[in-house]
């Protein structure tokens, strides 16, 4: 008794102050920043729980993918039914979505109609439900005069949940919303629509989109603003959908691009996941539902409920005496007499207490002023925690948007539709700041679909008629680099015929240059060697130790500047012997006078294994004085000048043979080197007999009397191949310069029209210096033709990008080059890449197939086994080009076993190995 004397007197003292009274009385339902974190990260779990293919069986959350995707660009044209089915009521369409408009001035005109379903029809049979609806879309098509003849394509907005194995199929979960239809959970709703238009007969219709409020209403809002991707409901019930990254998407496969995501986020909380955030209020309410233990969040949230939870707790404190002196009316006390209506009445700005004092009266209560103050508070309270939970729900999918694409912030637009979000006052703005609190580095836009869910569905099925029709024209275009057997065969015959030629006589397409490199290591390379390796904008220097088949290295890397690649030739070599002298100074070397190999990566004619002609610069050095000239003698007189240090330069190699060398040292089988990076060559160690270019005079092994000689002196080319051979050297390493194929347009029969705007030869077919060129010239053609970017053509320069690129970073290098493409532009562009990069490795397959049969043919093998050491960004940074290689290589050489050795120490280790070699030979 005292226990209860104590009670009334406190909750006396608080009648002075009806709004703190209710604050302390539903203190449960004020929530805190800090606990709708909390309740986002669970949500967030949740999401993560229901994407996942080992957990989504058991998930409250059922993440269900819509395969929808793509939204606007406004570039969407057509004209289409549609049917719009959730409720009471269903409505009948005409959607004409104007042609050659674009975003933001586009136009969509609607013509509709609504029918009404009858409550039986609500709790029937399916396929009278069905043919309801089937006969009023008949008698839509009379009424507007829309021929029935035509074929009509017609989107299905049905507000009820699904799974879609395909965007023209929805498979019922459950009924939900008073529908309680018999024989169609877990079967296709469109199938049944089908069926029921043909029963009605004389209509002519193709569904080709279903989907449901939450994504007609993104959709809708999406034609208006791109950054839409976010479709939110507040109204009787709740649900939101969003773009998801299809690689975080395990249900569905592929991982290219994004889908639609139908949270149907009513279920958060059916696994216990909110119990301590339930009150004792929203336990009654569910426990008087149709579905006790189902939809926990949004019987918390949805208009349905909002004005039943007021109810039951003005209930719950008149009963307490905390309000209309504890008097009770019937009205009160019955379900479903305070509305959601209501509650937005009671908190409007102006006349709220009014509004509230009037509906009490119409509950048969006596309301004080104190008591309205309070009642209203009640249902500020309710409808707060309300858009707090949404804003709690809404924040996690925006973290998940943003953790995806691996953003640090993110601009977003969330399509909002619903009585509760139209109607109510305040309930928008509440939403809007706590979202905006909860992610302040995040810029969210809210943006309300004033056309309804039936022009979303509309708009579904245009973008998927747009995306088929884009698709098939982007196919055609791509369509003509994957090279057929037939193809590959002509260009492998036509490389084994450059090979011969080559062999036999200067000035062939194939240039087929003598290296002079007769032998590739044996594990007998003993001792310190130092490497120069000069092929870009750095220069490396290494001293490599060889010792029982192991060798270490050591290397210091220097740049190179600008104005030392473009100034004089002698400015240039004495910046590489600076760069020695300190290297040697590093490793205390300067006084030794090491043989030294010089990996120097630019066109030229070797009349030996030290000397070689410079033919031209590439890769933007230009420096003068040294076209024409030997490099290492340019070396050596630069070594002289500096006068601190002395070097045997014993070998001059390419990378090509460096790295046959390299990969050599690791595996003896190893007797092919190629490179499949900024530029495109293979090397390999030919039978001498068949160099009838290389003559040798009196049979000596003096390299520098080695010379070049015409196809017009092949007796005394035979003659040197007898001393050669009586001298050990049955082959030589040739550096095929392969990238000269098509010289003599003999590749024309397999170029396309955008390889012609380059060149057809054959590196600028392969090699990573023109392939970004060749998907420029597709991007433009494709952009032209209205398929990419809008149709929006600027001057841009396309780096080709790695296969093992995700798409956020393809649209972030598109964006650098200020093209502000869609997802789906990112993934054009990524074909595009993929497509002209694995043509590229067909090429080089084919032409490797062309030199491992040649090898196995001059060895009279029945079966050949060898190595081929690799190197370049091509190769080792996109998985397909190595495996399109690989399996090119097989079927156009199917008796030879290729083996495809990485290099990784790449040519400066090959180039101290020759210089070994050599130094061994002689030695010997």
């Amino acid at each position: 008794m005292l226990a209860v004397h104590l009670v009334s007197f406190f909750f006396s003292k608080l009648q002075e102050d009806p709004t703190k009274k209710v604050d302390r009385f539903l203190h449960a339902m004020r929530l805190q920043d800090d606990q709708l974190t909390d309740i986002s990260k669970r949500f967030m779990a949740e999401m993560k729980k229901g994407l996942s293919i080992e957990s989504t069986a058991a998930a409250a959350v059922k993440m269900l993918p819509t395969q929808v995707r793509s939204t606007p660009d406004g570039s969407e044209k057509g004209q289409f039914l549609a049917l719009d089915l959730g409720g009471s009521k269903f409505k009948v369409l005409r959607v004409k979505v104007r042609e050659d408009v674009g975003i933001r001035k586009g136009g969509v005109e609607l013509e509709e109609k609504t029918y009404p379903i009858p409550k039986e029809l609500q709790v029937g049979r399916a396929d009278e439900l069905f043919d309801h609806v089937s006969e009023s879309l008949k008698d839509f098509l009379h009424e507007k005069n829309i021929s029935p003849k035509k074929k009509h394509p017609l989107a299905f907005t049905f507000s009820f949940p699904c799974e879609h194995p395909s965007l023209d199929q929805g498979l019922l979960l459950n009924w939900c919303k008073n529908y309680r239809v018999r024989g169609l959970q877990g079967k296709d709703v469109v199938k049944a629509l089908k069926q029921a238009v043909n029963r009605t007969g004389d209509m002519d219709i193709e569904v080709l989109a279903i989907v449901d409020d939450t994504v007609a209403t993104m959709m809708t809002c999406g034609f208006d603003d791109q950054c839409c991707e976010v479709g939110l409901i507040i109204g009787t019930g709740t649900n939101a959908c969003y773009m998801d990254e299809l690689r975080h998407i395990d249900l569905v496969e592929g991982d290219e691009g994004r889908m639609c995501v139908n949270t149907e986020w009513g279920g958060f909380g059916d696994d216990g996941a909110l119990d301590d955030f339930i009150t004792e209020f929203d336990r009654e309410v569910d426990a008087a539902s149709l579905n006790p233990g189902k939809q926990i969040f949004e019987k918390m949230v949805s208009g349905m409920y909002l004005g039943e939870l007021v109810r039951l707790v003005l209930l719950k404190m008149a009963k307490l005496g905390l309000l209309f002196d504890g008097h009770v009316s019937d009205a009160l006390r019955t379900k479903g007499k305070i509305t959601t209506a209501d509650v937005a009445a009671m908190e409007e700005y102006r006349s709220g207490l009014k509004n509230t004092k009037d509906i009490l009266t119409h509950l048969h209560l006596s309301p004080s002023p104190e008591d309205c103050i309070a009642v209203q508070q009640v249902s500020t309270i309710v409808s707060f925690r309300s858009s707090n939970l949404v804003a709690a729900g809404l924040t996690a999918i925006l973290t998940r948007i943003r953790q995806n694409r691996n953003l640090r912030g993110l601009r977003i637009t969330v399509g909002v539709d619903g009585t509760v979000y139209k109607t109510h006052p305040q309930y928008s703005k509440r939403l809007h700041k706590v979202v905006r609190r909860l992610l302040p580095d995040c810029q969210v836009r809210f943006v309300l679909s004033e056309s309804g869910s039936s022009k979303g569905a509309a708009l579904v099925a245009a973008v998927a008629q747009r995306l088929t029709s884009q698709r098939r024209k982007v196919d055609e275009a791509l369509s003509l680099f994957p090279l057929k057997q037939q193809q590959l065969q002509l260009v492998r015959s036509r490389m084994r015929e450059g090979l011969e030629a080559g062999l036999k006589s200067r000035g062939c397409t194939i240039k087929m240059l003598p290296s002079f490199v007769y032998h590739t290591p044996d594990g007998t390379e003993r001792g310190k060697y130092l490497a120069l390796d000069l092929g870009g904008t750095n220069f490396r220097a290494m001293l490599v130790r060889f010792k029982r088949q192991k060798s270490r290295l050591y290397h210091k890397i220097y740049t190179i500047p600008l104005e030392i690649m473009q100034g004089t030739g002698e400015e240039l070599f004495d910046h590489l012997a600076q760069c020695v002298c300190d290297f040697l100074d590093y490793m205390g070397l300067k006084k030794a006078r090491l043989p030294t190999g010089f990996t120097f990566s630019f066109p030229c004619e070797q009349s030996g294994i030290d000397t070689g002609t410079l033919v031209s610069w590439t890769k933007g050095f230009k420096a003068t004085d040294c076209v024409g000239q030997d490099a290492v003698s340019m070396l050596r007189e630069a070594i002289k000048r500096r006068n601190e240090f002395d070097l045997d330069i014993v070998a001059l190699v390419n990378d090509t043979v460096g790295t046959m060398m390299s990969c050599a040292y690791e595996d003896p089988q190893c007797e092919i080197g190629m490179i499949a990076g900024t530029g495109s060559n293979l090397c390999y160690m030919e039978e001498l007999k068949n160099i009838k270019k290389i003559k040798q005079s009196n049979g000596t092994t003096n390299t520098n009397k080695e010379k070049l000689e015409g196809e017009e002196d092949e007796n005394a080319a035979m003659e040197a191949v007898k001393s050669d051979v009586t001298a050990e050297k049955s082959k030589m390493c040739i550096n095929t310069e392969w990238g000269g194929l098509g010289d003599d347009r003999c590749l024309d029969d397999i170029v396309t029209p955008y390889d012609t705007e380059v060149d057809i030869q054959f590196e600028k077919l392969t090699s990573g210096m023109y392939l970004g060129e060749i998907v420029r010239q597709v991007l433009l053609d494709l952009t032209r033709r209205g398929l990419l970017f809008k149709g929006h053509v600027c001057c841009f320069v396309f780096p080709l990008p790695s296969d093992r690129l995700a798409l956020l970073q393809v649209r972030s290098i598109l964006q650098q080059l200020g093209l502000h493409g869609t997802c789906d532009d990112s993934i054009i562009v990524k074909e595009v890449c993929g497509a002209v990069s694995c043509r590229a490795a067909q090429l080089c397959g084919a032409g490797m197939a062309a030199v491992v049969d040649k090898i196995r043919e001059d060895r009279r093998l029945d079966r050949l086994s060898i190595t081929v050491g690799v190197d370049g960004a091509l190769y080792k940074l996109h998985p397909h080009f190595s495996q399109v290689l690989k399996e090119t290589v097989r079927v156009m050489a199917p008796q030879c076993d290729v083996t495809f050795l990485p290099s990784e120490e790449g040519s400066g280790k090959g180039a101290a190995l020759i210089a070994a070699v050599v130094r061994h030979r002689q030695e010997i």
